[in-house]
């Protein structure tokens, strides 16, 4: 299972908001640094409306969504590269997800404490940007002495490797992220062998007052700290920023669903935050869902973007993909439009797709195959 790590200063609201989009209270969150030392770990499910009206439509006894592992990382300071903090086991933890959920303070209260004792969005992104640098620069000159040794040996292995690590070494020391160095389709791939933090697929968590909600998500460009969050994603990562009041989503997590939804409206809010970000970092990770429906369950099976008709076969079973011998599709749309499979088959809307086809998001598959 992917995972998304919740990253950012002590006292912005990561453990609030990992209670939060786990639905869980299990992470501390009290108002003072490093309330988190180890990790939390929680797995989330990803919204996902059409599973129950798929549900309905084949009678099913069971709707299992798609999921996403999130941990609570111990909150940052300056100087974790170096080991000041909780610096070494902060970084060693980022290292193990797949994509960052930075988390950015973009709220005022006396009440609570910021590190710094001030709230500054771009400082503190900037801090934790840095931090992530220079340690992947530490990685990177380690790799580039040993490599260079044996590229002069006439290691062809080394001197690919050496010659993508001289491309990142000036990147790295400009300020840049790994993740935005314009590499060929090749150098990318090897790029993921360095395990570098900042080459990690980032998204920003605004988290805003309470009071500030409604304003922030119907006009994020009202709200100055969002708009300068906003902008420096999108310059520094070409990343995108969501908005969320971390406190309100905790406390929805004692609600209903029926009962949240009547407490976002009261707000003007029109969907939990919570939600968004989940869908936001799914589609971050370069995730796309595939749906399979009978009476026995509906459900939502998660692939990479590009995945070919047998290799999402093999995501239910390893038989699927080896015995694979067609796929029967019937997009989620033209499904639910005609009423039943066997109407879209009437319709000429289920098709039957071969070893080349790339599955879509919202493909509802029936697999043939044969071991």
């Amino acid at each position: 299972m992917l995972k998304a790590g919740i990253v950012g200063l002590p006292n912005v609201g990561k453990s609030t908001l990992f209670n939060a989009v786990t639905r869980t209270g299990n992470a501390q969150a009290e108002n003072y640094p490093f309330c988190t030392i180890d990790p939390n770990v929680g797995v989330v499910t990803v919204p996902d409306d059409r599973l129950e009206v798929l549900s309905k439509i084949s009678a099913s006894k069971q709707v299992i969504p798609t999921a996403i592992e999130f941990v609570d990382i111990a909150g940052l300071v300056a100087g974790a590269s170096e080991g000041a903090g909780l610096g070494n086991k902060f970084l060693a933890n980022i290292r193990e997800v797949d994509a960052i959920v930075q988390v950015v303070r973009c709220f005022e209260n006396d009440d609570i404490i910021h590190e710094l004792g001030s709230v500054d969005p771009v400082r503190d992104i900037n801090i934790i940007n840095s931090e992530l640098i220079l340690a992947d620069l530490a990685t990177v000159e380690k790799r580039r002495d040993s490599r260079a040794k044996k590229a002069k040996g006439g290691d062809p292995e080394a001197k690919r490797e050496l010659a993508l690590l001289e491309k990142l070494h000036p990147h790295l020391e400009d300020g840049k992220p790994a993740l935005t160095l314009d590499l060929s389709r090749e150098d990318r791939e090897l790029l993921r062998e360095f395990f570098l933090l900042t080459s990690k697929r980032t998204i920003f968590a605004c988290n805003v007052a309470e009071d500030e909600l409604a304003g922030a998500l119907e006009d994020p460009g009202s709200h100055p700290l969002v708009s300068t969050v906003r902008s420096l994603a999108a310059e520094s990562h070409g990343a995108e920023a969501v908005v969320i009041s971390a406190r309100i989503e905790e406390e929805l997590i004692s609600l209903s669903p029926e009962e949240s939804q009547e407490f976002l409206t009261d707000m003007g809010v029109p969907d939990s935050g919570v939600s968004t970000l989940i869908r936001a970092v799914y589609d971050l990770l370069g995730l796309r869902t595939y749906l399979t429906t009978g009476e026995k369950e509906t459900r939502a099976w998660t692939i990479v973007a590009g995945t070919k008709a047998p290799g999402a076969a093999g995501v239910i079973h390893t038989d699927f993909e080896r015995g694979f011998i067609a796929a029967d599709v019937c997009h989620y749309h033209e499904l639910t439009a005609a009423g039943s499979r066997a109407a879209a088959r009437e319709a000429g809307k289920l098709r039957i797709e071969g070893k080349d086809y790339e599955v879509q998001d919202g493909d509802v598959i029936e697999f043939k195959f044969n071991v």
